[in-house]
């Protein structure tokens, strides 16, 4: 493709994207899917340009009271630096190129050439790229940090990876990596983690094919290694999905005792089943949820551990999903945490006697971490904190900082996505 070619797609992308009625790496799969013709290089390129301007959608559409996507992508090219000459030269209006852009367009762009990113005018929320109402509750939880934090949540994302000891060590798939060309180092905290920098095509290589590493962040790992499943166990991953976290939960087992992979979506269940293949476990059950399901009544009391990944904004995850911090609204949070106890308080029904509840949620917001959690203790006084230092050995205490005996990441501080977790035990 050409250049200008290029950024008609760029523009054409924005356009199906920016509705936000679903996520954008969902939407841009689905386009590039009925676009075979794109080639790898023209992907990369076009998800570039648009993942630019939804990572300073604020910025921009302050700037251009306007959030139309030819102007968008013109503009995030001008204050990269770009001439609006130049920029005249590629919105061309030659075949498979963007139109030329007319005189109303330009009077608009023109102040954008040479101009910074910001602007002294800008609010604070527009700077910050987050939704106006989340900023106080941002700041609650950050305190003088809070910039900062949000500088390192617009930042991209290191690849994670999760090295199977079920099939691999660490340094066996690493170099296995290392044959297909990709340079992986240790994460600093997860025992099993390796670190990639930059977007590497991983699940077409034969370690990841092989089953000896999954993609999975290194804070989701952590979530993990706090749950302590032994071999032996019997284990619950009460909202499981598509089974990350039940395959390290597999893996910590040795395959040995039952781990149950839960959750109320049959088509996420059902696309756990090649993951477990390929990672060679065979002790996970899958159970799909359903209204009026006597299950959870007839295993009340019966595992060591229940693990819950509850649903939240995933606020954590913004660097990774720079679009959800578009399409989250403050309902959207009242709901997810009424939903949050309740779910904590069906799960905490089938923990047995001196049994553990981990609780995670991939979120910087209190109300859905330690608020939720503060919440849940009070109303089941039979349930204590586990500090997170000393739920597993393996877990660094530079993870839980000062006082708090739960987990709490961030990228700014660890260099993962954003999570908290919590290890509650229920009395004997």
């Amino acid at each position: 493709m050409t250049p200008s070619a290029r950024i008609q797609g760029a523009i054409d992308l924005l356009s199906v994207v920016a509705t936000w009625e679903k996520p954008a790496d969902a939407v841009a799969n689905a386009w590039f899917r009925d676009r075979r013709f794109i080639g790898s290089g023209d992907r990369r390129e076009i998800s570039a340009r648009v993942w630019n301007v939804i990572r300073d959608w604020r910025k921009l559409t302050w700037r251009l009271r306007s959030d139309d996507a030819r102007l968008l992508i013109a503009a995030a090219m001008l204050l990269e630096g770009l001439p609006l000459a130049r920029l005249d030269t590629l919105y061309n209006g030659s075949p498979h190129s963007p139109r030329p852009l007319a005189e109303a367009e330009h009077a608009v762009l023109r102040p954008l050439e040479g101009a910074s990113r910001l602007h002294p005018r800008m609010p604070d929320d527009v700077r910050l790229e987050v939704p106006a109402w989340i900023l106080p509750r941002l700041r609650e939880r950050f305190g003088p940090d809070t910039e900062a934090e949000l500088a390192s949540l617009l930042a991209e994302a290191p690849l994670d990876l999760r090295v199977n000891l079920l099939k691999a060590d660490r340094e066996t798939a690493r170099a296995a990596l290392a044959a297909e060309g990709i340079e992986a180092a240790p994460t600093p905290y997860s025992p099993w983690g390796l670190r990639v920098d930059g977007r590497r095509p991983v699940v077409t290589g034969k370690a990841f094919r092989d089953g000896l590493i999954e993609i999975q962040d290194e804070g989701s790992q952590l979530v993990a290694l706090l749950a302590g499943a032994l071999p032996g166990m019997r284990v619950l991953d009460y909202c499981a999905g598509a089974g990350g976290k039940t395959l390290a939960l597999a893996m910590t087992m040795a395959n040995k005792g039952h781990v149950v992979a839960a959750d109320v979506s049959a088509p996420r269940l059902e696309g756990a089943v090649r993951r477990l293949r390929r990672a060679g476990v065979h002790n996970v059950e899958r159970h799909l949820m359903e209204a009026g399901d006597k299950w959870a009544k007839r295993r009340a009391g019966s595992f060591d551990r229940v693990l819950v990944d509850a649903p939240c904004t995933g606020t954590g995850t913004w660097r990774r999903n720079p679009d959800a911090r578009l399409r989250l609204a403050e309902t959207d949070l009242l709901e997810l945490i009424a939903k949050q106890a309740a779910i904590l308080a069906a799960a905490a029904r089938l923990v047995r006697p001196g049994g553990r509840l981990v609780y995670a949620v991939c979120s910087v917001l209190a109300e859905e971490g330690a608020g939720q959690v503060e919440r849940f203790l009070a109303a089941e006084p039979g349930f204590k904190v586990v500090p997170a230092g000393k739920a597993w050995p393996g877990t660094s205490p530079a993870l839980a900082p000062g006082a708090s005996p739960y987990l709490a990441t961030t990228p700014r501080r660890h260099g993962t996505d954003g999570f908290f977790a919590a290890v509650l035990e229920r009395a004997a």
